[in-house]
C-alpha cells in the first residue's frame, strides 16, 4: 500500500505541473536563438555531435516516442538549453529511427542523456531528474568545458532567467492542494472528493478530470496484485489498471477494449467509462488516436 501511495503521489503532483513546464519550454524556445535545440541522427551524429562538440558542449537526450518518462524530461532539457542561449546544444536522438547511436552507447534503458565535449561522448544521467539538479548537472559541464576551452558560445539579445526572457514557473493551482494533501496520506477516497469539488466549479478542466482518473487507477490497484489470467472482462480492467500504472497505454487500451467488445448492459458502460479514464490520462500519447477508433469499432 505505501509503495502505490507514494508513486501516486508523485504522478499525480507531476501531472499538475506536466503542462506548466512545456508552456514555459514553449516560450523559452519562442525566445531562443536558432540552432540551440537540433534532431540528430546515426547519419548526421558526426558532424551535428561530434564535430560540434569541438566548438561547445553538446547535450545528448535519447528518446522515443512510446517512453513517457521521455515526455517529462525533454522539455525540460529544450527549456535549459533555450536558456543557455548557445552555451551548450540539445541534440535530440529517437533511438527506435537512429539504433546504431543507442547500441553504441550501450543504453539500456532510456531516458538517457549524456554530453559530447571536444569529440569525445561521457555519460550524465538516466532517466527524469528533478529541474534542479539537471541545472546543477549542467553547470558542472559547462564548468569542465570551460576547463577545455571550450566556454560555448552565448548568443546576444537573449534575455536570461533573471530578467523577463524566460517568464518565472507559475504558483501551483491552490484548488488541488486538498487533493495533494490527500494522496501524500493515501486517501484515495478524499482525494476523489477533493478533485470532484473541482470540476463541479469548471467540469472541463483537463487537470481535474485526469486526476479523478488516476485516483481511480491506484485505488483499484493499491491492495490487490495484477491478475494472472484476462479472460474475464473484470481481470481485463484491472490488468489494463496495472498496465496504465506502468506507461504502457497500448497494453491498457487493448485490454480495456477488450472488455467493451465482450460485455453488454452496466458492465459494457463501465468498461467504456474505464477507456474514457485512460483517454484524460494518456493525453498526447501515440496510443491514443487508435485506440478511440478501436473504441468506436466496438461501440458500434
Amino acid at each position: 500500500m505505501a509503495k502505490i501511495s507514494a508513486r501516486g503521489a508523485v504522478d499525480l503532483g507531476a501531472l499538475a505541473t506536466a503542462r506548466q513546464t512545456e508552456q514555459r519550454a514553449a516560450s523559452a524556445m519562442a525566445q531562443a536563438p536558432a540552432g540551440v535545440v537540433i534532431n540528430a541522427t546515426d547519419a548526421t551524429f558526426e558532424t551535428e555531435v561530434l564535430q560540434r562538440s569541438l566548438q561547445v558542449p553538446v547535450v545528448i537526450d535519447l528518446w522515443a516516442e512510446w517512453c513517457g518518462p521521455c515526455k517529462q524530461l525533454s522539455p525540460v532539457l529544450e527549456m535549459l538549453a533555450a536558456e543557455g542561449a548557445g552555451q551548450w546544444v540539445l541534440a535530440k536522438i529517437d533511438v527506435d529511427a537512429n539504433p546504431a547511436i543507442s547500441q553504441a552507447f550501450q543504453v539500456q534503458s532510456i531516458p538517457a542523456v549524456f554530453a559530447a565535449i571536444g569529440g569525445r561522448v561521457l555519460p550524465l544521467f538516466n532517466g527524469v531528474y528533478p529541474e534542479a539538479q539537471i541545472r546543477q548537472i549542467l553547470e558542472e559541464l559547462l564548468r569542465v568545458a570551460a576547463e577545455q576551452g571550450l566556454p560555448g558560445a552565448p548568443v546576444e539579445g537573449v534575455l536570461s532567467d533573471e530578467s523577463v526572457g524566460v517568464p518565472a514557473e507559475p504558483p501551483a493551482d491552490p484548488r488541488f492542494d486538498a487533493a495533494y494533501d490527500a494522496i501524500e496520506q493515501g486517501d484515495w477516497s478524499a482525494a476523489e472528493k477533493a478533485y470532484r469539488a473541482v470540476l463541479a466549479a469548471t467540469p472541463s478542466d483537463p487537470d481535474a478530470l485526469a486526476g479523478l482518473a488516476l485516483v481511480g487507477i491506484y485505488a483499484r490497484t493499491s491492495t490487490v496484485d495484477a491478475p494472472a489470467t484476462v479472460t474475464d472482462p473484470r481481470d481485463m480492467l484491472l490488468a489494463a489498471d496495472f498496465a496504465a500504472l506502468d506507461n504502457d497505454w497500448a497494453r491498457a487500451f487493448e485490454l480495456s477494449i477488450g472488455a467493451v467488445r465482450i460485455t453488454a448492459g452496466e458492465d459494457r458502460d463501465a468498461a467504456r467509462q474505464r477507456v474514457l479514464d485512460y483517454f484524460a490520462v494518456a493525453g498526447n500519447d501515440p496510443a491514443v488516436p487508435a485506440a478511440r477508433a478501436a473504441l468506436s469499432n466496438a461501440l458500434f
